[in-house]
């Protein structure tokens, strides 16, 4: 019979285990800081290149333009190289990246640097949530993929507000140098407490293969792809575009960053709350229908009331596009949740993962560009919730061809205690 681990044991296995974990966030948090550098830094990039707002939106979504493309390929790479070989190459290749970027004389090749850095950013998300989940003891998985869904969240608060005070200081050359050190950082971390990469031998190139297009030929991946898809276009399109918003309505210094960067933050209380929010019944399905709808109303009284004609405008402004974006961070984790879960069972995590960053990503590449084509034709910011909502109404809609599996989206297999409610049943 196993004698029971001493507590200190026990302490020191978990400490291990969350170290983990922990560390690919931590790189996740990094990588997606490459994506809210700029918000903060648009007007001196303007300033300085000569940059038109049609071409903001452009360097808004082109580092998700590799993911358009790739994810697929990066899953074939997860399954030949390793995860933890991939992670680690897009880390090194943003730092590259950020560095070619600082150097840029001209806005069409501080495109081309974002596009690599898009690159970057593809190797270290897609592999991140598939290797969580692998080093993640199975009592702790929910809190890991739960943390997973904030990232974006969080890195959006950090690289916000530490854009918009460093910018204070200095330039956004500066600002890109120092992004290129601050993606380092995690490698330390990842090498000692991330295992190293197990490949199967009888992993080659034709059996990576099989497994992701067994994978892509169901159904669940593509629909659930679409439905991110239609939330990220618009989040990622509102707070790219937030601190113009906010110097268009008269905010100076580091003021329109810094709230920006609240804004963004909330994003991850909404994301670690899907986790209790499933736990206690609700399914992903439900969690998604109900945040696209209260993600409607919040972006239709931010944008189509106007606030400015009321002397705290702006603080309701804020409160509005806040709620916005913290109730929409449910979706990125109930989202997370249900996709390491649905792959066939000779299939692949990674190509799920792959295939869902490679259809959102064509929202998160239109949607600054839609944003801000909008903006331009009608003359302001005060039309724009015109895309929320209908993006809001598609992905109600697709929900509808979310089906069941196993139970996992909308039955007892999402949920332990229903789950052992059957099973007491059927001992019966």
């Amino acid at each position: 019979m196993r004698q029971p681990l001493p507590a200190k044991a026990s302490d020191d296995r978990r400490t291990t285990a969350d170290g983990a974990w922990l560390a690919v966030l931590a790189a996740g948090i990094a990588a997606a800081m490459h994506i809210w550098k700029l918000p903060a830094a648009l007007a001196g990039i303007q300033a300085d290149l000569g940059t038109t707002l049609i071409q903001a939106g452009l360097l808004l979504g082109i580092i998700q333009l590799a993911s358009v493309v790739g994810g697929l390929v990066t899953a074939v790479g997860g399954e030949l190289a390793g995860l933890r070989r991939l992670l680690l190459a897009g880390l090194v290749l943003l730092s590259v990246a950020s560095t070619l970027g600082a150097m840029a004389p001209s806005t069409e090749l501080l495109m081309a640097a974002r596009t690599l850095e898009g690159i970057g950013f593809l190797l270290a998300v897609v592999v991140a949530p598939a290797l969580i989940r692998q080093v993640t003891p199975p009592q702790r998985l929910n809190v890991a993929l739960a943390s997973w869904g904030a990232f974006q969240g969080m890195a959006t608060l950090i690289g916000l507000s530490a854009g918009a005070l460093f910018l204070q200081a200095a330039g956004w050359r500066e600002w890109w140098l120092v992004m290129a050190v601050v993606t380092l950082l995690p490698v330390p971390l990842l090498l000692r407490r991330v295992p190293r990469d197990v490949v199967p031998a009888d992993t080659g190139l034709r059996a990576a293969v099989r497994k992701v297009a067994r994978t892509v030929s169901t159904r669940q991946p593509w629909i659930i792809g679409l439905v991110f898809a239609c939330y990220t276009a618009q989040w990622i399109a509102v707070l790219g575009f937030l601190p113009s918003i906010y110097r268009s309505a008269g905010l100076e210094g580091p003021l329109p960053g810094i709230l920006s960067a609240i804004v963004g933050g909330v994003n991850a209380c909404g994301a670690l709350s899907a986790g209790p929010l499933i736990q206690r019944g609700l399914s992903e399905r439900t969690i998604i229908f109900w945040t696209f709808l209260a993600m409607a109303a919040a972006s239709v009284a931010t944008f189509a009331v106007d606030w400015e004609s009321t002397g705290l405008g702006i603080v309701f402004q804020v409160a509005f596009i806040a709620a916005f974006s913290a109730v929409g961070g449910l979706i990125p984790a109930a989202v997370t949740r249900y996709s390491v879960r649905i792959a066939p069972a000779d299939g692949s995590v990674t190509a799920v993962l792959g295939l869902t960053q490679q259809i959102f990503n064509v929202g998160n590449f239109l949607g600054p560009m839609l944003f801000a084509l909008l903006a331009t034709s009608t003359g302001g910011w005060g039309t724009t919730w015109w895309l929320t909502c209908a993006l809001s109404g598609v992905g109600m809609a697709l929900l509808a061809f979310v089906g069941h599996r196993d139970g996992t989206i909308d039955g007892a297999a999402g949920h332990p205690g229903k789950l052992l409610s059957a099973q007491r049943k059927a001992q019966m």
